[in-house]
């Protein structure tokens, strides 16, 4: 194996190696290299289903996937497999999140124990667009100024569980834009990393987030000062897509985001997550 680091602010490749086949080595290795550069890209990978559950597992239990916006499981017999996909096959689509862009977001912040880390395995791509960015939150917290942070120690966010990063109304929840009254969880502002002991800010998503215990106003006009350092492209990287690409990232530490891309063209991706745990303070 070869680590190549993007030069970016998080994420390398790895070169040589099959990940149907890895042995326990390799597997400690790789489990470093992604504490340490966040995100990790794997290309020319050739997995199943099965192959996509057996990797994943390396890293701890997995989540089943959430439910679709049309109620129905995403892979028969694999209900840790979440499809994203905006192919339509007999007037069903088989995936969620569509053809337009994805926000700024954490994977499943909205419950109280968030998945530690996902992975998306691409299987079909568009000719252009539908690229994912991932953003450095270790990078984020440390470039607040000191009074900011002082700030935001101790402070409680609910993560909003309305809406997905596409926008669409999660099954079984009511519309609700009030953000002190609508449903999600509630995470420390700042979180410490327990293998990492690094500091991250942990903002999730941005609609419908409330700070707990403050006015609302109060609430949206810090969390539009913490967002305007999280809108630094000097902290993330992309990655453009092609089949056979598996990208694995940290959800404690990182943001991710999707480009839209053209409705009339294919993007197949399959994704798994590794159950995480309640946030720890910093």
């Amino acid at each position: 194996m070869k680590l190549i680091p993007t030069g970016a602010a998080l994420a390398a490749e790895i070169t040589g190696v099959d990940l149907r086949a890895i042995t326990d080595a390799d597997f400690d290795r790789i489990h470093r290299d992604w504490i340490h550069h966040l995100v990790l890209l794997f290309r020319d990978q050739h997995l199943t289903d099965e192959d996509l559950i057996a990797f994943s597992r390396r890293f701890g239990a997995l989540d089943w996937a959430p439910v679709q916006e049309t109620g129905r499981r995403f892979v028969e017999g694999h209900p840790e497999i979440y499809v994203v996909s905006n192919v339509i096959e007999n007037g069903v689509a088989i995936g969620s999140l569509g053809a337009g862009e994805a926000v700024w977001h954490t994977d499943m912040s909205y419950i109280p124990d968030p998945p530690k880390a996902s992975m998306l395995y691409a299987l079909e791509v568009p000719p252009a667009g539908g690229d994912t960015g991932f953003l450095n939150m270790y990078a984020v917290y440390e470039s607040l100024p000191p009074d900011l942070k002082r700030r935001v120690q101790g402070l409680q966010l609910k993560h909003d569980g309305t809406y997905n990063s596409g926008g669409y109304l999660r099954l079984g929840v009511d519309a609700v834009d009030d953000p002190v009254n609508s449903a999600g969880a509630v995470h420390p502002l700042v979180c410490t990393h327990p293998q990492s002991g690094r500091r991250a800010l942990y903002l999730g998503r941005r609609r419908n987030a409330y700070i707990t215990g403050l006015p609302l106003a109060e609430s949206e006009a810090l969390l539009e000062e913490l967002w305007s350092y999280a809108n630094r492209d000097e902290l993330t990287w992309y990655n453009r897509w092609r089949p056979g690409d598996l990208v694995l990232w940290d959800n404690r530490c990182t943001m991710h985001r999707r480009d839209a891309f053209d409705s009339g063209a294919r993007r197949i991706m399959h994704r798994t997550q590794i159950k995480g745990e309640a946030r720890p303070a910093a």
